[in-house]
């Protein structure tokens, strides 16, 4: 049986990016410049780029506009893997007092963040993630991470003990992120013409972790990367943009396209879990985050699966002969195991279940 450990992912502990910088604000220690791979290329989201599609929930849901939109929503989804959602009705009175809870949470004295620390051989708390070497690389950025959903997972030293308001509103906005990502997925698989039974179960009871991210300025941003390339392992993630700074990036073409949020909107974008479900239709699409010289930039990812002991792989209404099963079966479990076990590297994870991999 899986333990939550297996399933939540270990991660050696690492320093603080912020204590670092309050020591010597000009320094990159080595083991943050990244020079073992591709170099961020530091680019203003307005320089002629092509933008991610921006998609309206309230035509999805209405009966005059659905069609085209739902047209939208496919051909975001094919080609890009990303996109924006505006008109999602979520409270903007919420999403305002999460942003300022999630901007205080990373402004508590040391003392204070202590009680949050990650504990060794685990995931949940501040720290960094996917950290399984001492001589590994690390990114440019502080993060909190813990589980949501199922309430019954939560860690009884985290989300219990955050301050008030901040416990509470972010009660109510996982909450939120639950309803959405839900009916996200259901309109993803009207749009594929799938049959809805294909997902039936799966999700009501699915998965939720929150990822709060502080990217700390560098004075060469060109040395460092706040989170490296890689393709999230989720069914669907649904990211908020907490303060003005931009820092998204997403691979295109072999290009990295920089993202500019829309005010009020939410950056959605498809993991590995939709990428097997779909036969490889809607692929999930490799981003990094960059970060910038003289201000910090804080967002929070909420990413949704289906519940743990789902069986996920290609959908039966989407295989044919024609178009028969790029992807093995395996339990939710054991695909978030394997992957929070990896080191992140762009798609290999999902790469190596691919059916032909078995067959080699």
């Amino acid at each position: 049986m899986e333990t939550q450990a297996d399933i939540r992912g270990r991660s050696l502990l690492v320093p603080c990016v912020q204590d670092i910088l309050k020591a010597n604000p000009t320094m990159v220690p080595k083991r943050y410049i990244c020079d073992n791979q591709e170099h961020p290329v530091i680019m203003d989201a307005c320089s002629g780029l092509p933008q991610v599609p921006v998609i309206d929930l309230g035509r999805l849901v209405s009966e005059d506009s659905a069609k085209p939109e739902l047209e939208k929503l496919h051909q975001a989804c094919k080609d890009w893997g990303f996109f924006q959602l505006i008109n999602h009705d979520v409270s903007p009175k919420l999403i305002e007092k999460v942003k300022k809870g999630t901007e205080e949470l990373f402004n508590m004295p040391m003392e204070e963040k202590k009680k949050f620390w990650q504990r060794e051989g685990e995931s949940d708390g501040f720290g960094q993630a996917f950290v399984l070497s001492e001589d590994q690389k690390l990114d440019w950025a502080d993060i909190f991470y813990m589980v949501t959903l199922p309430a019954s997972l939560r860690k009884p030293h985290l989300f219990p003990k955050l301050p008030l308001p901040y416990r509470d509103d972010l009660d109510a906005y996982s909450k939120e992120m639950q309803t959405l990502a839900i009916k996200l997925l259901y309109l993803m698989a009207k749009a594929l013409g799938m049959e809805a039974k294909d997902l039936e179960g799966m999700f009501e009871d699915g998965l939720q972790g929150m990822r709060m991210n502080y990217y700390p300025p560098c004075l060469k941003p060109e040395l460092v990367i706040g989170l490296n390339s890689h393709s999230d392992a989720d069914a669907i993630t649904i990211l908020l943009q907490v303060n003005e700074m931009e820092g998204l990036q997403i691979r295109k073409d072999g290009k990295w396209i920089p993202v500019k949020p829309l005010p009020d909107a939410f950056i959605i974008n498809v993991g590995d879990i939709v990428e097997i479900i779909t036969n490889g239709i809607y692929q999930s699409i490799e981003h990094r985050a960059t970060v910038n010289a003289v201000k910090e930039r804080v967002s929070m990812a909420t990413f949704f699966s289906p519940r743990m002991d789902a069986e996920i792989g290609p959908a039966p209404s989407l295989i044919t002969s024609k178009t028969p099963a790029l992807f093995r079966r395996i339990t939710v479990a054991e695909h978030l195991r394997g992957y929070l076990t990896s080191k992140l590297q762009g798609k290999a994870y999902l790469d190596a279940m691919r059916v032909q991999h078995e067959e080699a």
